[in-house]
């Protein structure tokens, strides 16, 4: 039997809220399901973590999080989630507002790669294509337009290697909770934690998103180097 893909879609804050807002989870289960299989994983969507076993954690060959908000995980299954994944036995793959989670939970920060510091535009950009060697980039060329939440992210990692990036000039800094990390504006990262690997990818608040098959290549290269692909 394939291993498991955990797929978490706990947004308590906006589970109900119209489309466009987190309505999209029901396509994203879809495209996360089929993007699973084609890692040979089979996908399960949890949407409430009180419901999740330790040991569904402890068979589960990767964690996909699409979250919001105070994630009511268990300190059993933190620490679970966090030796897993540091043994080299548990993949993550962040995706669009999981940075916006588990403030109480210290260690979530270093597993995901960075903290969600707002979101001052909803806009097409163009964004730089960092790293155009990575699985999840290789199909994109030099940039890629795109239409999305334009997330600002606080304490990234610092051994974090970008992937994309929103182009100099294609934002408007004057907005209202515009900040300018030094680092810029990233989009899409991956870090090696322990001897597990992190892919986290900002993008894929709209629907749109989850038909796109820029997108979904781009999502499932990302899982793909954190199953252990690729180097």
């Amino acid at each position: 039997m394939a291993d498991p893909l955990l797929f978490v879609t706990q947004v308590a804050p906006y589970r109900d809220g119209p489309a466009g807002v987190h309505g999209v989870l029901d396509q994203a289960a879809v495209g996360v399901g089929q993007i699973a299989e084609m890692q040979g994983l089979r996908a399960r969507t949890i949407e409430d973590v009180r419901d999740l076993p330790v040991d569904a954690i402890r068979e589960a060959r990767a964690l996909a999080l699409f979250t919001i908000g105070e994630t009511p995980w268990s300190t059993q299954q933190q620490q679970t989630i966090v030796e897993r994944v540091r043994a080299g036995r548990l993949a993550i793959c962040a995706i669009h507002s999981a940075t916006d989670s588990c403030y109480a939970w210290d260690a979530y920060g270093e597993i995901v790669g960075a903290r969600f510091d707002g979101h001052p535009w909803t806009q097409t950009f163009v964004a730089d294509v960092v790293d155009p060697a990575h699985p999840a980039c290789a199909h994109l060329g030099a940039d890629w337009r795109w239409h999305d939440e334009v997330y600002q992210f606080r304490d990234l990692r610092p051994d974090a290697r970008v992937l994309l990036r929103v182009r100099e000039g294609e934002l408007d800094l004057a907005a209202t909770g515009a900040r300018r990390p030094s680092f810029g504006y990233p989009l899409a990262w991956c870090f090696g934690e322990g001897h597990g690997r992190v892919f986290s990818t900002s993008l894929g608040h709209f629907p749109a998103a989850w038909e796109s098959p820029s997108y979904l290549r781009h999502l499932a290269g990302g899982l793909g180097w954190a199953l252990g692909e690729t180097a």
